[in-house]
């Protein structure tokens, strides 16, 4: 390079000693100028890692093509485009040449050109910049083509790992280039050596955002919105931005209040006004309970109905409702009619745990007879899609009371898959489900005949509000953990469940009793139907 410098020093020795001199006509074209000239033996250094510690790490957030791969950028002269080497200017693949380039999946998958360039230069590992429209033919003009630049570095995505399936899936060159998967829980184990460490995070949130001294209440509380974040007793959140949102609503409450440091009350109150700012459409259901639009009903015993809990996901806030179930039962060999999936608003999962109900029966009450029996089992006043099983108990517990004739407890309301041996498994989202049915029983008045019968699996995830453990303590709301259908039963109707006599039968003062002679008697009834209707022909 020197060499080529000097040569064209000594080719242009003339044009070096004379000044700059402006054309007296515009437009004209004249001798290349002493800058123009010197400009030539410049260097543009696209990349200095002089001061750099390490290995370079890049992190790109906004990884166009030119921002990824670089450009070869232009001046307008007298309507003219023009540029040099001088004008080559560096993307993030070439700055983390060397070391590493972190990319948001969801932020490069929508450029394909610059998802396309990625993938070339993680397979040829060399950049070529050029203009994109030249790449493809689109250029009217030709501009600067640098020589490829070889290049050593890791690329790491980071996203949902939606993306990662989506490409390993449909991308047939993403498992050989990206060939190291790691996930990152979203959870943490309840240890010392995390809430350490999770404290040195709140202490560190302090100072570096200034605010007010936490005192030990409000760091306790902050370790119970993270168990409840987790949704489990002995797990931590791993969502430290939701924690760190959750401190300064806290300090801005405190500071209101003029307070010197910021308590567990603090806490609690950024935290009731987050889910203020976001419980309109939980306002407008409940509303709507309390005024008898929609009817749920909370005192009392009744037929072939119960209140099951479903879970509302609006975005950033989740809560429960109840929802009225009820079964009517007949004779017939059409099985359980599952009225939503007849009318195309259940989901697969939740027709799945419907006929997981005509395995239980089939199993507990058809051994030593057929089983003829038709029922229907609906959601009363819901009026969009269903999905998850969560509610299979509760439509068990309906349907059997129908056959038996025994009324149930309006009073409690269910939650809990039920598996076809009668085992009561767990849900997700029980703490919402709860609250949300205290919620409504609150609105009318506890009377101590109010609760949940919930999975006893599910206790480990319980994190209730204060408001409601208050309630338990105080014996005006009740939460039930139950391991199987007999015992809860037991409890929705304060009746023996039953066990099989050696005859097969069930003591005459059981629940099982009861429904055992009441599919007896549908049997007799088609038997004596069929053979009529045999004898007619």
């Amino acid at each position: 390079h020197l060499d080529q410098v000097r040569k064209d020093i000594l080719e242009n020795t003339d044009a070096l000693k004379k000044e700059n001199e402006q054309s007296p006509v515009p437009f004209q074209q004249k001798a290349p100028s002493k800058d123009s000239i010197l400009k030539r033996y410049q260097v543009n250094i696209l990349v200095d890692n002089c001061n750099t510690k390490g290995a370079p790490v890049v992190v790109e957030h906004s990884p166009t093509y030119y921002n990824l791969v670089g450009q070869v950028e232009y001046t307008v002269q007298f309507g003219v485009m023009s540029t040099d080497f001088t004008m080559i200017k560096p993307g993030a693949a070439l700055r983390a040449n060397g070391g590493y380039l972190v990319i948001h999946a969801n932020e490069i998958l929508r450029d394909y050109y610059a998802w396309d360039a990625l993938k070339k230069i993680a397979h040829y590992r060399q950049i070529k910049i050029e203009n994109i429209a030249q790449r493809y033919g689109f250029a009217p003009t030709m501009g600067l083509k640098p020589q490829p630049v070889e290049v050593n570095l890791k690329v790491v995505l980071i996203g949902n790992p939606l993306f990662y399936y989506l490409l390993y899936s449909y991308d047939e060159e993403f498992s050989r280039l990206f060939k190291v998967k790691a996930d990152f829980d979203t959870v943490l184990p309840y240890t010392q050596e995390h809430i350490h460490q999770y404290i040195a995070f709140f202490a560190e949130q302090c100072r570096t955002e200034k605010h007010l001294p936490f005192d030990n209440t409000s760091i306790a509380r902050l370790l119970d919105y993270s168990n409840r974040l987790s949704e489990h007793k002995q797990k931590l959140s791993a969502r430290l931005l939701d924690m760190a949102d959750l401190m300064r609503q806290a300090d801005y409450w405190a500071r209101t209040e003029e307070a010197d440091v910021v308590t567990h009350a603090h806490i609690d109150r950024a935290w009731n006004e987050k889910i203020y700012r976001s419980q309109l459409v939980e306002e407008k259901l409940d509303e709507m309970i309390e005024e008898g639009t929609i009817r749920i009903t909370t005192t009392g015993e009744a037929v072939g109905q119960i209140n099951g809990i479903s879970i509302i996901d609006a975005g950033d806030y989740v809560f429960g409702k109840p929802s009225r179930i009820t079964a009517r039962t007949f004779v017939g060999k059409g099985g359980i009619v599952n009225i939503e999936r007849e009318a195309e608003m259940s989901g697969r999962i939740h027709s799945k745990g419907v006929y997981i109900l005509n395995g239980y029966l089939g199993g507990k009450y058809a051994q030593n007879k057929p089983l003829a029996l038709s029922a229907s089992i609906g959601f009363e006043q819901l009026y969009e899609e269903i999905e998850g099983d969560s509610a299979s108990s509760a439509e068990l517990y309906c349907l059997v009371s129908s056959l038996a004739d025994v009324p149930l407890r309006q009073g409690i309301a269910v939650t809990g898959s039920v598996d076809q041996n009668g085992n009561i498994q767990a849900v997700g989202g029980i703490n919402e489900k709860i609250e949300g049915y205290f919620d409504v029983c609150k609105r009318r008045g506890l009377e101590g005949n109010h609760g949940v019968l919930m999975p006893a699996d599910n206790v480990k995830h319980l994190m209730l509000k204060e408001e409601v453990v208050e309630a338990v303590q105080e014996g005006a709301f009740h939460v039930h953990a139950v391991h199987t259908v007999a015992e809860g039963i037991q409890i929705l109707t304060g009746m023996p469940f039953g066990e099989p006599l050696p005859d097969g039968t069930y003591p005459s003062d059981t629940f099982n009793h009861k429904v055992d002679i009441r599919l007896a008697t549908y049997a007799e009834v088609a038997e004596e139907f069929e053979g009529k209707k045999e004898t007619d022909e």
